[in-house]
């Protein structure tokens, strides 16, 4: 009794602790506003803040219409015809999601440039000029339009086609019999009705957009994580960076308010709604065509070109992947990934457990709250962890403590964890709410509760989302960038910094290593996603 006491009263003040340790960089962060501004915050309001702020919006306008045309009409159209290669476009249309937009980027360039691959091969075939130029440049705004299109277009498409999916079939019948078209009800009925959807899926689509630094930063776009970067790395002045950082984080939660706005008091489902088979319409000749592709080019463009051109860089690198700082980088990015996706599963486990089995709101609003950590920019996660972790560094030395924690691997774990927790909490929440409360009953009627329940009864019948979970956490670590080259200790590279690094300095040849390794990572949550989607409208298999 007293280690069951012991271990629940534990876990109350979990949540708590790691609520603390979520909000904490965001107030100190936040905190910078009404520190004083320096010449270097009035240099970049007067020169380049207009700059940020225009190229950022710019940005979100064109990167939200591309992925919502894609995303949206490719879902509609797997969902309600069949064409050639359907079958293939159902799965394939989400691996885009595995290559993030900084190795879009580098890849682009390559292939895109003056002197790229497409204008060599071009010219090659054409017998033209080598000076002969098909394609423009894309290091430019809307290259990193075309680049974040084509990367997290798959946001949209997935919670489209669980929509589409899961649509009440009456409610189309009944716009046909009124006389609509497909068309006619695709607009008017398919597309309001998955409104909330879309929205959702164009919220993860924007604040991406808004906290990456990899892809704006190679194409030379002014925006607040480049600035930010800059300012920090160029200026030295952390001050300046973290009020800049706060105009982000104020910008990225305006996007979530109006998210959250967009579906207030709206009813987008029907009591009667009868769940049935999709009438599937056949499309033939030109129609088939078509609809085959407008699937196949983001899927070619987003994923298919890039691996053909890093594959191309290995070839021209001599299949030289496997030396020493490659499998050094690798190491270190699986160790980190390993560590930060156990924490975060077993944290995730543990408070949803808790609060099941106490039936405890308090720990159900903490934690859907620390899943607002996605929202967080990672480039802001880091900027307020160096300082939380100055903070406590210097309280140690007024008692002579000899710990250092800044520049540590614990900040970086820290900025994972917190960073990652909405997608471990969303598995592991799942798993229990198909676990009948009935079996926690008769559990407690045989004497076992407590710890007992939790590793003999909840442990094993969660295996496999606990499994998902160590997965779709490692593979973010992995790709992840900003907070990485922030927080992490001197010399300690990965393979997201490795590929940054030799991006940076035009090696891009040398980059070929870690980019693919991080694409094959990637392609770990593509399967299970692809499987979540399998069998989910009631009583039919899609594939």
């Amino acid at each position: 009794m007293f280690f069951n006491s012991l271990f629940h009263n534990s876990l109350k003040v979990l949540p708590i602790f790691l609520f603390f340790i979520f909000i904490t960089p965001v107030i100190l962060v936040l905190s910078s506003l009404f520190n004083g501004y320096s010449d270097n915050w009035f240099h970049l309001y007067n020169y380049v803040l207009s700059e940020y702020i225009i190229n950022s919006i710019f940005l979100i306008l064109g990167v939200s219409f591309f992925v919502v045309l894609i995303g949206v009409l490719s879902s509609w159209l797997v969902t309600n015809y069949d064409f050639f290669g359907k079958s293939f476009f159902e799965w394939a249309l989400i691996l885009p999601l595995a290559v993030p937009p900084y190795i879009l980027a580098y890849t682009f360039t390559e292939i895109f440039d003056t002197y790229g691959s497409a204008n060599t091969l071009l010219s090659n075939i054409f017998l033209f000029d080598e000076k002969k130029v098909f394609f423009p440049s894309v290091r430019n705004i809307y290259g990193a339009i075309a680049v974040f299109s084509f990367t997290l277009y798959p946001y949209v498409y997935l919670v489209s086609r669980m929509a589409f999916v899961n649509q009440s079939i009456s409610i189309i019948e009944a716009g046909r019999i009124l006389g609509l078209s497909r068309v006619g009800a695709f607009f008017k009925l398919s597309i309001p009705l998955i409104r909330p959807a879309i929205f959702a899926g164009l919220a993860l689509v924007i604040m991406e957009t808004l906290s990456d630094f990899g892809a704006v930063e190679h194409f030379a776009i002014a925006t607040f994580t480049t600035g930010i970067f800059r300012t920090w790395y160029g200026m030295y002045d952390l001050n300046t960076a973290m009020q800049l950082a706060s105009l982000l984080l104020i910008f990225v939660t305006i996007f979530l308010v109006f998210e959250r706005l967009s579906r207030k008091k709206a009813a987008f489902v029907s009591s009667n709604s009868l769940y049935k088979k999709h009438k599937v319409m056949k499309l033939k000749g030109s129609y088939s065509f078509f609809a085959m592709l407008f699937c196949l080019i983001p899927v070619f463009v987003g994923f298919i070109l890039p691996i053909i051109e890093l594959i191309n860089w290995t070839i021209n690198y001599k299949l030289d992947f496997f030396n020493r700082d490659f499998l050094k980088s690798a190491f270190n990015s699986l160790l980190l990934a390993l560590i930060a996706a156990f924490l975060c599963t077993m944290i995730a486990f543990l408070i949803n457990f808790t609060a099941r089995y106490q039936g405890n709101k308090l720990l159900s609003f903490l934690s859907s709250t620390l899943m607002l950590g996605y929202a967080v920019p990672g480039l802001i996660l880091a900027i307020g962890i160096t300082q939380l972790l100055t903070i406590i560094d210097n309280s140690f030395n007024l008692f002579t403590i000899d710990i250092v924690l800044t520049g540590s691997l614990i900040g970086l774990i820290i900025a994972y964890i917190i960073k990652s927790y909405a997608l471990s909490n969303s598995t592991i929440e799942s798993g229990f709410q198909r676990i009948s409360n009935s079996l926690d009953d008769i559990s407690k009627t045989l004497n076992i509760s407590g710890i007992k329940l939790m590793y003999k009864i909840h442990f094993p019948l969660l295996r496999t989302g606990l499994l998902t979970s160590i997965l779709l956490v490692g593979s973010e670590v992995i790709k992840e960038l900003p907070a990485t080259l922030i927080l992490r200790p001197f010399n300690f590279e990965t393979l997201a910094v490795s590929a940054y690094n030799y991006a940076s300095e035009e090696r891009m040849y040398e980059a070929a290593a870690p980019s693919i390794a991080i694409v094959i990572v990637g392609l770990l949550p593509i399967i299970i996603l692809s499987r979540m989607i399998k069998n989910s409208r009631p009583g039919e298999t899609l594939w």
